[in-house]
């Protein structure tokens, strides 16, 4: 097999592949198996017409070009191996000829994996560090305090009182919004919790509330807010009719040692601030740390040149739409109703994140880039531990292997686990 390969701008390969008849003869017979399933002629069954018998109703042409057609679905994958090439998307491939006793020559044209050059980058890796190393992670004494406050109210009791409402109480309520007369779809509550000053109605509504007391009725106009996410309420009036049937207090326990205890695991304040101070810390750290590898990945793509081929950029927009898909459903969103909402269609969005998309590339091909170039690379234990945590959750190895796509499973892992170790190296310079 004799292969000529041609660079193309784009990433894009041109190789000239020319296979020996003795390589590629036998793809004939099974053309013509093929084609005497597809075929009828009289007196033969389906799948045993002789060669020379399906030649003469079809043509000899459509027979070997058939046969051209296998060789090259069958031989593709070889071809490509012996050319070191690493291709993604379709090929376009043009067959140039097929005769009988001759070699098979055809060209493909394809897109292959980017190369990066990464220019400079322990230099702007360093600066990245340098800078970062000057902030530390701290905590205030006041931020531990809010905090501390804020799990006590978390573990509030209610009691109910007769008095006037006043921010802070949690008071529960029927109420009714129209419009002009007409009740607005949606716009009906019965026994509604609220927590006075919590901002979770439209603004005045929880103030119009403060003051009234249990059993009392009340009537008011509010606006809805501009950028209301109902279009057809946005900056209009509209009545409120409120009934005010419960008003509780909350009765925030004392931030003292019997508060610390009531958690479980702490004998005093002494001990609890301290766990809320450290972990508040840790938490402080890690965004450091995200933001340490931000800056770094930033740096890096600045320093990075890569024709990127648009089948790799169309593929990396579909992963973040997505991702922003799963987002958008785990906080009871649709896609379609976040593009409604913003009023962008999805072709839209991937136009406004294209960008982003070669940015995300340039930065996984820097990655890659030093980890070769650096010898970085998980180790087949570590690969293997993660798969078997993903696998403890099928029922039996052969449903993995029926619902699992394990070797794109393996690859993720590989290159997250790969990319972990980089990011150590690179934090260390």
């Amino acid at each position: 097999m004799d292969v000529q390969v041609k660079q193309l701008p784009k990433s894009k390969v041109e190789l000239t592949v020319s296979i020996p008849w003795e390589e590629w003869k036998g793809e004939i017979e099974h053309a013509v198996e093929h084609l005497s399933h597809t075929v009828k002629i009289e007196g033969f069954r389906t799948g045993k017409i002789p060669r020379e018998v399906l030649e003469k109703k079809i043509g000899k042409r459509t027979v070997l070009v058939e046969g051209a057609e296998h060789a090259i679905d069958h031989l593709f994958p070889k071809v490509l191996h012996e050319a070191g090439i690493d291709a993604i998307g379709r090929p376009e491939i043009r067959l140039e000829d097929a005769n009988d006793g001759e070699p098979l020559d055809f060209t493909v044209i394809i897109e292959v994996m980017p190369k990066a050059t990464v220019g400079g980058w322990e230099k702007v890796v360093k600066a990245v560090n340098a800078k970062h190393a000057k902030e530390k992670a701290t905590v205030e004494t006041d931020a531990v305090e809010k905090e501390l406050s804020r799990i006590a109210k978390s573990r509030a009791k209610l009691v109910t009182v007769s008095r006037a409402a006043k921010a802070g109480d949690a008071v529960e309520l029927d109420f009714n919004v129209s419009r002009e007369g007409v009740p607005i779809e949606g716009g009906v509550g019965r026994k509604h919790p609220i927590v006075l000053g919590s901002g979770a109605f439209i603004p005045g509504f929880e103030d119009a509330v403060i003051g009234m007391e249990t059993g009392s009725e009340k009537t008011f106009t509010l606006h809805f807010p501009v950028e209301y996410h109902e279009k057809s309420l946005a900056g209009k009036p509209a009545e409120f009719h409120v009934k005010l049937l419960l008003v509780q207090e909350q009765d925030i326990p004392e931030i003292a040692d019997e508060f610390a205890k009531s958690l479980g695991k702490f004998e005093s304040i002494e001990e609890l601030r301290k766990s809320v101070h450290e972990g508040m810390l840790t938490e402080k750290e890690q965004q450091k740390k995200e933001l340490n590898r931000t800056d770094i990945l930033d740096a890096l793509v600045s320093v990075t040149e890569a024709e990127l081929p648009d089948v790799l950029i169309e593929g990396e927009l579909k992963r973040m739409i997505s991702e922003f898909s799963q987002q958008a459903t785990a906080s009871g969103l649709s896609l379609q109703d976040y593009l409604s909402h913003i009023g962008k269609t999805e072709e839209e969005l991937s136009t406004e994140w294209r960008p982003q998309a070669g940015k995300r590339l340039l930065s996984q091909l820097a990655l890659e880039a030093i980890a070769t170039d650096r010898e970085i690379e998980a180790t087949t234990e570590e690969i293997e531990t993660e798969m078997n945590g993903v696998l403890s959750y099928a029922k039996s190895v052969k449903q993995a292997e029926k619902d699992l796509d394990l070797p794109a499973i393996y690859a993720s892992i590989r290159e997250r686990l790969r990319n972990e170790k980089v990011f150590v190296f690179l934090e260390k310079l």
